[in-house]
């Protein structure tokens, strides 16, 4: 039997025969007749399952159509006109929040069940409702900054209200129930914070109306907060950035280049699964999508090459949900990272490096071990695209990463990064007919970018709540302490608690809000042990990421497994084997703070203002903690050479911790153990030499 599987939009073409892969090509946009491709209908069903944002209208023709493709592309060109020519915040990060609202109301239904071919009567009053606080605070602004400083008065109060409710329901429609509801708890407590049955440490004094609402609508410590201050004037252009690399084709790029790379080694597949996955997890940022987009592609091949379906679809979901501390880009939550910290976005980026590196290199060598284990072959490397022509035909697409990274690194502000390697984006993609983009494609890109950015803003506007609520009373405050308390002292402990508050907390949240809630409450926790501020965010913004594949409430894991076809539990618990390298990864960054390069005082490294700590520093810990991975890594898969019995594996994987753990005796006693079961494992397999070809 002959079947042809085939990725559309820019993934390459796989036949198969007779269950072995025997050719693949570089035709993009050929039509599937396989029955072992999955079915688009499917994926799509996946990802609105478990993916809010996914389930849209499509309104096919017609004037509303083109109203909507009209409001979303100049929706795009404000964020860009705004960039070189900014607005008070109050104003800018308003007009972010109303339109975008109001496009929510007109692009997602309010229920599974309502019609997805037109826009309902009632939406069209939430359209308008939406618009009316942005128009309101336009048309008042003068008088609020100038006369009444802030402070509500009734009409105040009556658009805060409306705009609030806009939030809480938008943001229900396009984030599920989980956020909202979270919101409204918080919004709640104010309320009732002064009431005699509230515990002691909750107590406060009382608020009315005017203080609660104003707090959330006149200033920018509420619903128009540093969350959205980042989306408005940095995530919405990077967003727009992924959408113009998009219609350019750089999901194809990308699949074949991971093909070229690796898909003839052993276990091929799934190592292009990891490759191709972390470099559009970097770009797009949302774990859920690019599961089921990537995964549609990866997992089929997988399961080809004799990886099992409750595995496959944990190397998707882990290497999708990573993508997120992948510089250059680290989705969007790097951005919000460096408004509340204060740091540069460069600063950051160059901070994530190693730790991303070192979590994929913990991915990548399980699959590896595998496969030798199993004897999982890869693809014929004749049957594969040659790196030379795939960089030939697509290749130049990589430049305006390349220029971004340039531009970040030269301290250039982050917005005008954006929006020139934009430009830059489409004066490339000029150059090869396979990528060269139209006027169709600019403004498909514009409305693109528009379209896939209000899932963010939205989870932006609906944690400003939250937001506004712990700077007005003291319930932050009281989170830091009582997580303080808890740990009596000690660091370790506390570290555990953060840990599972931050998880606790990103469970069933998109990654973005996820880091705000555990940003605002959790973070302050560490302050009191001397933490430099850049290990304890990026402490708990690993974690609030990894509860996307922590049993559970593993949403991506759930999404791998509905392609894969096996079990979402079970999918899950090996997501989180693959990923339990980004769980010790944090808690390394802590103790030794020159994994995410930071000098002696604490300060971040950015390449012009701060030094470097030893480098003496810099590479012990970068030897010892890539010897500590690999050796965990094949630890949890019991091979190395050769099978190991389960002693064996015991004491590689306390060797492997001891290497992971910072300071000379650990590391050595680490490295004497590690040293002696390879060669040990490799006498075992009759093997000359301790290489092992990731």
């Amino acid at each position: 039997m002959t079947s042809q599987v085939t990725a559309n939009n820019g993934k390459s073409s796989v036949l198969n025969e007779d269950a072995r892969l025997t050719d693949v090509s570089t035709t993009p946009n050929t039509a599937s007749n396989s029955s072992d491709d999955v079915d688009p209908n499917v994926t799509q069903a996946i990802l609105e399952k478990y993916d809010r944002e996914s389930i849209t209208r499509h309104i096919t023709h017609g004037p509303v159509k083109y109203f909507i493709a009209l409001i979303c592309i100049l929706y795009s060109l404000f964020h860009l006109y705004i960039t070189f020519n900014p607005m008070p915040a109050l104003l800018q990060r308003s007009v972010h929040v109303g339109v975008g609202f109001a496009l929510i109301f007109l692009i997602f239904p309010a229920n599974k069940t309502s019609s997805r071919k037109k826009v309902a009567w009632y939406d069209w009053i939430w359209f308008v409702l939406s618009l009316s606080g942005m128009t309101y605070l336009i048309y008042e602004y003068q008088d609020i900054v100038t006369s009444r400083g802030g402070i509500a008065n009734q009409a105040d109060v009556i658009f805060s209200i409306i705009t609030v409710i806009c939030v809480l329901e938008g943001s229900r429609r396009i984030t599920g129930w989980i956020l909202p509801i979270l919101a409204s708890i918080f919004l709640l407590y104010p309320f009732i914070s002064h009431m005699a049955f509230m515990p002691n440490r909750l107590l406060t004094r009382p608020y009315d109306f005017g203080d609660i609402f104003g707090q959330l609508f006149l200033k920018t410590e509420g619903l128009y907060s540093v969350a959205i201050g980042a989306s408005v004037t940095f995530i919405f252009l990077f967003i727009l950035f992924g959408a113009f690399l998009a219609r350019s084709g750089m999901g194809q790029l990308f699949n074949d280049l991971a093909l070229a790379l690796a898909g003839d080694k052993k276990g091929g597949p799934a190592k292009v699964a990891v490759i191709s996955s972390g470099f559009m997890g970097s770009i797009n940022g949302s774990a859920l999508s690019n599961v089921v987009s990537t995964g549609a592609f990866t997992i089929p091949l997988m399961k080809k090459v004799g990886y099992h379906k409750d595995f496959a679809g944990a190397v998707e979901a882990s290497a999708s949900v990573g993508g997120q501390i992948l510089p250059p880009i680290m989705g969007a939550s790097a951005f919000i990272m460096a408004e509340t910290t204060g740091l540069p976005y460069s600063t950051i980026a160059l901070a994530a490096l190693l730790p991303a590196i070192l979590y994929y290199l913990g991915v990548i060598a399980q699959v590896h071990f595998r496969a030798g284990r199993r004897d999982l072959k890869g693809i014929a490397k004749e049957n594969l695209p040659q790196v030379k022509e795939v960089l030939k035909a697509r290749g130049h697409m990589l430049l305006p990463i390349v220029f971004l990274i340039y531009l970040l690194i030269q301290n250039v502000p982050v917005g005008y990064a954006a929006a020139y390697t934009i430009g830059f984006t489409v004066v490339i993609s000029m150059l090869r007919k396979e990528t060269r983009m139209g006027i169709n494609d600019i403004l498909g890109a514009l409305e693109d970018g528009a379209r896939q950015s209000l899932a963010v803003m939205a989870a932006c506007a609906v944690v400003g709540i939250i937001i506004g609520v712990v700077s007005l009373t003291s319930f932050g405050t009281v989170m830091t302490s009582s997580i303080v308390t808890l740990g009596a002292g000690s660091l370790f402990l506390t570290l555990i608690l953060t840990m599972l508050a931050s998880m606790v907390l990103g469970m069933g949240l998109p990654s973005i809000p996820a880091y705000i809630i555990t940003a605002t409450m959790a973070a302050p926790a560490l302050a009191g042990f001397d933490i430099p501020i850049l290990s304890a965010h990026m402490f708990v913004f690993y974690f609030g990421i990894f509860a996307n594949i922590t049993p559970p409430v593993c949403l991506a894991a759930f999404a791998g497994a509905g392609i894969s076809g096996g079990d979402p539990m079970k999918t899950g618990f090996l997501s989180l084997k693959l990923a339990l390298a980004g769980f010790i990864i944090p808690f390394m960054f802590i103790y030794s703070p020159a994994m995410l390069m930071i000098d002696p005082t604490g300060l971040a490294v950015t390449v012009k203002e701060f030094p470097l700590p030893p480098i003496i520093d810099i590479i012990t810990v970068v030897l010892t903690s890539i010897a500590g991975v690999l050796a965990l890594s094949a630890a949890l898969e019991g091979y190395f050479k050769s099978e190991m019995s389960p002693m064996i594996r015991g004491i590689l994987a306390v060797g492997a911790l001891l290497l992971i753990y910072p300071g000379l005796t650990t590391g050595l006693a680490g490295g004497a153990i590690v040293i002696a079961i390879a060669v040990l494992n490799i006498k075992n397999s009759g093997e000359p030499t301790p290489t092992v070809s990731i």
